[in-house]
């Protein structure tokens, strides 16, 4: 995952809830007969180009760069560094 900030393009209103959806594989054996579970390997992870991530306001899922490119196109607007009072 990179670091840069994301904005959902669905919702258009999160920029700090969101998810990263994983893949496993786990392979077993099955009786032909009963339907029986014989055996059953460890989980292994499945390599992922680019993550999923979900945001956790609207439950909309994309690829990373879809919400890094939000971001992008619509930057946080920040606060004055050095405000004066008076």
């Amino acid at each position: 995952m990179q670091d840069k900030p994301y904005f959902c393009p669905n919702c258009r209103s999160n920029r700090v809830k969101f998810s990263v959806i994983s893949s496993f594989s786990q392979k077993f054996l099955k009786d032909a007969q009963s339907g029986m579970i014989q055996e059953f390997s460890e989980p292994q992870q499945l390599e992922d180009r680019e993550p999923t991530i979900q945001c956790m306001v609207c439950s909309f899922t994309g690829n990373e760069m879809r919400f890094i490119k939000q971001a992008e196109r619509e930057p946080r607007a920040m606060p004055p560094t050095n405000p004066r009072f008076f």
